[in-house]
């Protein structure tokens, strides 16, 4: 069985930072695409950024310049950091990788729990 679990979130002032966190752990074969999503009241589930094994990446459009996506794979962890938080950056974060568990499994997306992130003065 795998799991995700995500670490980092927090209050943080308007134009502070946070470091999330997200180790995949369990029956892990290989790791192909990592990333963070967020959901705030109301809205959709949005793309923040994903990561590739290979390391390449991609951004929503929100957060470029701003957010850094980077994982390591020897410890099937991803990080996300933050730098110039808005207020609307305020959102539950959630984890997802794409991954086999097994030679013979096909690849599927798992989910974290997610973490709060509120920006707030």
């Amino acid at each position: 069985q795998v799991q995700l679990v995500e670490s980092g979130g927090g209050l943080v002032q308007p134009g502070g930072s946070l470091r999330l966190s997200c180790a995949a752990s369990g029956s892990i074969f290989s790791i192909n695409v990592m990333g963070w999503y967020r959901q705030a009241p109301g809205k959709e589930r949005e793309l923040v950024a994903l990561i590739t094994s290979g390391g390449h990446t991609n951004y929503g459009d929100s957060v470029k310049g701003r957010f850094t996506i980077s994982r390591d794979n020897a410890k099937n962890t991803v990080y996300l950091q933050m730098n110039s938080l808005k207020p609307e950056d305020t959102a539950v974060y959630y984890c997802n990788a794409h991954l086999r568990g097994s030679y013979t499994d096909y690849e599927r997306a798992y989910w974290g729990q997610g973490t709060q992130v509120t920006v707030s003065s």
